[in-house]
């Protein structure tokens, strides 16, 4: 499936390789990142190339809850109120720029992401499996942008940059068609199936309990004043075992845990002000906290 990707979406291997694993981890993902660096065309590559149905969702300071997840309008001929889907319903969404809508529209999202089902007017409606979220966001340095809060930044499983293209890639782009379509390798049965076999990857406690070690480590630092909740060592463990996966295994080793942790815990833990005037951003304080907690042996 990144071979296919790659074939339209010239950026950032590593950007491939997260949203692959955040679509067969069965977690939502979210990119920051500056306008222009394909961010809409890796979500659509990625839709097509898993077979699954696509929506792009633009977001606007004057966009509505009903907007994203449907309402009820009046049908003259039927002399009733009927329910009109919203962009919502669909297995893939990318949810663009998602923090210039305001927090009221932000929060239509969160049924959605935790319990993979929406509820207008009373009535709750189970959403398409698989159901897979890809939101992007401007840097908070932006005009015009409201803060996620952090319930929902905590239900987004990775996060990462894509970043500005090397030279090469970037003579890359100018040379492929955007708009081109990517050949489906898979459907949504089989993506199911890959989430399934994620699923039953063996972690063993040692691991579990290097993962917890970890998280802990985010609540008692000194450079960390927000840190990682449980919900974070679920997602840690989740993405370890796709990880483990990739790499043909069917169990975790400590390795795999390392290899997540940046795009697992960079976007739920707020570094303290002492590591800001240090220069640290969130990537140096996880690094340090990892290089910090003892590795098991013999896992």
């Amino acid at each position: 499936m990144e071979h296919s990707i790659r074939t339209v979406f010239c950026g950032a291997q590593e950007a491939v390789h997260f949203a692959v694993l955040g679509l067969a981890a069965s977690m939502h993902v979210l990119i920051e990142d500056v306008p222009g660096v394909g961010k809409t065309t890796l979500a659509r590559a990625l839709a097509q190339a898993a077979g699954l149905s696509f929506s792009r969702i633009q977001f606007t300071p004057d966009l509505l809850p009903g907007d994203v997840l449907g309402m009820h309008v009046w049908v003259p001929s039927k002399n009733e109120f009927v329910f009109k889907e919203g962009s919502v319903s669909a297995q893939c969404i990318l949810a663009d720029e998602l923090n210039r809508t305001s927090p009221r529209t932000q929060s239509a999202f969160l049924e959605a992401m935790q319990e993979q089902q929406i509820t207008v007017d009373g009535v709750t409606r189970k959403l398409p499996e698989p159901f897979f979220l890809i939101a992007t966001q401007n840097p908070q340095t932006f005009a015009g942008t409201f803060p996620l809060p952090e319930a929902e930044l905590d239900r987004f499983g990775l996060s990462f940059s894509i970043g500005y293209p090397g030279k090469q890639d970037e003579l890359s782009i100018l040379n492929t068609d955007s708009a081109k379509s990517v050949e489906p390798v898979a459907d949504a049965g089989s993506v199911r199936a890959v989430q399934q076999a994620v699923n039953n990857v063996h972690v063993s406690p040692a691991v579990q309990q290097f993962i917890i070690a970890i998280t802990s480590a985010t609540r008692t630092d000194k450079l960390v004043s927000l840190g990682a909740s449980p919900r974070a060592s679920r997602h840690l463990q989740q993405a370890a075992k796709a990880q483990a996966a990739f790499g043909g295994r069917d169990y975790v080793m400590p390795e795999d845990v390392l290899a997540v942790c940046n795009a697992v815990l960079r976007h739920r833990i707020i570094i303290s002000s002492a590591a800001r005037l240090d220069g640290m951003d969130t990537a140096d304080v996880v690094g340090a906290i990892c290089r910090n907690t003892d590795i098991p042996a013999g896992v």
